[in-house]
Order: structure tokens, then C-alpha cells, then sequence
């Protein structure tokens, strides 16, 4: 199991500029997007590095949604500035290009691809010692400081794929909650999805001593291993926190309680996962991001189309885990009664069906657009998301069912409309 430190309460990010005195850092790289830069997250962490005298420079072109071009960009800005320690502010996006800006600059003579997962990249496994990275989370979803994970849109295929190792994991992250106030309302919602999809593909991953065959060295151990007793607390914790807290910390911008809580369900459900992995919806989801045509979603203050992240991952969720279900039906039965199914007369055959409508009901609660067509796709664009999501075996690989590529189009079909 490996996680980061992590440090959590409202206001803990003035603690800042003291950590990076304390590891001695002399060059600091600050990475954030233009966005947020202008925000009170930014200047909470610019105020307490202007307090304790640290030497910084900041890089706020940081791509919502990175792509492989956006990361080289930020590769190059952090090789350039040989820097000693790097610090996060922002959602995945940030973080994600901050951990591979770390690892290229850590490692400056690998070419890019030497790290990016197989079959796209060649995956191998990283050796180098990588500067101290210390992650502020602004948004409630991606957990990415706590995992080992950076996700970007490698264009040329028009496909998500990332980076995984253990060695990439940020060696602290800040999580105040305070920072979760500046986020819109679709802002919450989409991230709170991701934990969401985190949390139950997590748990309804293949069981990790199913997998094989065993590593022949554990460097060659994967970072996602299929679900395990101890991710299982995490992933179940979140969930039920998401189930109290989620529809609460969107409608009400000013409900500090339910934003704390998802900041910290956010971290939660990034152990679990971050250690057991995640499965068909996250799989299915980078050819939904990656293939995007026109669409733009409300609150996002973007220049360029995009599908935000967690709602590509949850729009799939209702057909996945009905198929998924024929296997460990009880954990899917499970995790409907957590998100508030009543199971008592239930039919353990039925958890699929059960696990579905909840979820369906869920999202039409929240406004959520109806299914892929409404963001934009057709019937007709079925073999082209299908192919984007056969080189996501990293993820797919630990569906619990086996899938082919039949199988995968009628998930696609099935996703077309929710309700």
C-alpha cells in the first residue's frame, strides 16, 4: 500500500512555506492554470512562501484536461528552472502535469513515452530519485495527491492514457478545505462523480489475488493491483460519505460541512484506489474525453471542447456495473444500500439492475446530461470510442467480467441515454 502524507484542516495551507524550509528547498517550481492563479487557493499558498523567504517560480499555463503537448510544455519549464522541490495548486489537472514535470526533469535524459503506460508507452518502471512534490488539492475529486498517477490526452491517437508508478506520488498533500469554497456548482458535481466511479470501481475491482501472473521483481508490481482488504475501508468510507455529502456540497456553495467532508472523501477514495485501481468506467471514459467534438460544460472556464473528467467516468456507470455484477453481486448490492437503495426484499441476481437505477436516480437528481448523446455522440461513434479503450488494459484488465469488444460497443450503446 502506498500513499502520501497528508495533512488536513481548514487553513493548513499557510503550513507551506515551513515544509519547504524544512526540506531545505532552494529553487521551488509553483504550478497552478491560469484559472486558478487568480484565486484564493493560489494566494493563500503565494502568501506563506512570500512569508518564510522561499525562491520560486511560478508556471500557471497548466492545461485543464492535459494533453502530452501540455506536459512536455510543463517538462520543459521545470528542466529549464532545475528546480529542488515543486508545489501543486489545483485539481488533477495540476497535479497530474506537476508529477510528470517532476519525473522528467528527475530523470533528463528518458525519452517520453519510456514511462507513459503500455501498450502505448513502454511502461517501464522508474529508478531515478525524484524532487520533493507537495499537492494542494482545490477540487473534491481526483485524489491525486495521494496516488501515484498522472493522466493526459495523447493526441495523436486521440486517446487518455498517463504515467503509473509509485514513484511519482507526491510526498505531501495539503488538504484544506477552505479551498473547496471557490469551486461553481457543475465544478462540484463533476469531481464529486469521480469519487464516486473511484470508490466503486475500487471496490468492485478484480480481487488482487486473482491477478496474475505474480510480478517476477515487485519494482514490476503495478501501482493499481485489483481491490484488497485494506483499499476496501477507503473505497467504502468514501462512498458512504459521497451517499451523505454529495448533493449537499452541490446545491449549497455555502455548506462548508458537506464541502469539507467530499475534500476529504476526494483523498479517501484516492487510497483506495490509488492502490486497487479502477476499472471499465474510468477505461471507457479517456476515448470519451479524448474524442471530444464540440462540447463545453457550464462553469468551466475553458478556451477549448472538453468532457470533464468525472463526468465521462459516471456517465458509463449505470451499464457497467449492471454488467460487471454477475460477478461479487454483493458488493454491488452493497454499494446501492449505501447510496440509499433499500435491499431488504432484493434478489442477489438483481444487484446490477439495483446498482444501476440508483445510480440513474443519482445523477437525474443532479442535472447530469442525458447520457452520451447528449454531450455529443452517436451511435455512429461506437467503433471509434470502442477502439479508443481496447489500449486501456492498465484499467480494463481489472474489470471483475471479462469484456470483448461486443461487449464494450454495448456498453457504449447502453451509455447513450440514461433516462
Amino acid at each position: 500500500l502506498a500513499i502520501s502524507n497528508i495533512r488536513y484542516g481548514e487553513g493548513v495551507t499557510k503550513e507551506i512555506g515551513m515544509d519547504l524550509q524544512n526540506l531545505g528547498a532552494r529553487r521551488v517550481c509553483l504550478m497552478t492554470d491560469k484559472n486558478l492563479s487568480q484565486l484564493p487557493p493560489v494566494n493563500a499558498v503565494l502568501n506563506s512562501l512570500a512569508k518564510y523567504g522561499i525562491n520560486f517560480q511560478m508556471y500557471d499555463n497548466v492545461r485543464v484536461e492535459p494533453t502530452d503537448q501540455s506536459f512536455l510544455d510543463a517538462i520543459k519549464f521545470a528542466k529549464k528552472g532545475e528546480f529542488d522541490a515543486y508545489v501543486a495548486v489545483g485539481g488533477g489537472s495540476v497535479i497530474d502535469t506537476c508529477k510528470a514535470a517532476n519525473l522528467y526533469a528527475s530523470s533528463p535524459t528518458s525519452d517520453f513515452l519510456d514511462y507513459v503506460n503500455a501498450p502505448i508507452g513502454k511502461g517501464k518502471p522508474v529508478t531515478v530519485p525524484l524532487k520533493p512534490l507537495i499537492a494542494v488539492p482545490t477540487t473534491a475529486g481526483t485524489g491525486s495527491e495521494t496516488t501515484g498517477v498522472a493522466i493526459f490526452d495523447f493526441k495523436q491517437l486521440k486517446v487518455k492514457t498517463g504515467i503509473a508508478s509509485r514513484a511519482i506520488k507526491p510526498t505531501l498533500g495539503i488538504i484544506d478545505p477552505l479551498h473547496t469554497l471557490s469551486m461553481p456548482e457543475r465544478i462540484v458535481a463533476n469531481s464529486g462523480f469521480d469519487v464516486l466511479c473511484h470508490a466503486l470501481e475500487s471496490y468492485t475491482a478484480l480481487p488482487y489475488n486473482m491477478r496474475s501472473p505474480c510480478p517476477s521483481n515487485p519494482i514490476n508490481r503495478p501501482a493499481y493491483q485489483g481491490s484488497n482488504p485494506i483499499s476496501d475501508v477507503w473505497a467504502l468510507h468514501a462512498l458512504r460519505i459521497v451517499a451523505k455529502y454529495l448533493k449537499r456540497a452541490i446545491r449549497n456553495p455555502e455548506d462548508r460541512e458537506a464541502r469539507a467532508n467530499m475534500h476529504l472523501a476526494s483523498a479517501f477514495a484516492g487510497i483506495g484506489f490509488g492502490n486497487a485501481g479502477v476499472h471499465l468506467c474510468h477505461g471507457m471514459s479517456y476515448p470519451i474525453s479524448g474524442l471530444v467534438k464540440t462540447y463545453k460544460p457550464k462553469d468551466y472556464n475553458v478556451d477549448h471542447s472538453l468532457v470533464p473528467h468525472g463526468l465521462s467516468v459516471v456517465l458509463t456507470s449505470p451499464a457497467v456495473f449492471t454488467f460487471t455484477a454477475q460477478i461479487h453481486p454483493e458488493r454491488h448490492l452493497e454499494a446501492a444500500e449505501i447510496l440509499g437503495a433499500d435491499i431488504r426484499t432484493a434478489r442477489i441476481k438483481d444487484a446490477g439492475f439495483i446498482l444501476a437505477d440508483t445510480l440513474r436516480k443519482f445523477l437525474f437528481d443532479l442535472n447530469v446530461d442525458d447520457g452520451l448523446a447528449a454531450i455529443g455522440y452517436s451511435k455512429a461513434d461506437i467503433p471509434a470510442l470502442v477502439k479508443g479503450t481496447l489500449p486501456q488494459e492498465r484499467v480494463t484488465k481489472l474489470s471483475p467480467r471479462p469484456q470483448t469488444e461486443e461487449d464494450l460497443s454495448a456498453l457504449f450503446e447502453a451509455s447513450m441515454k440514461l433516462y
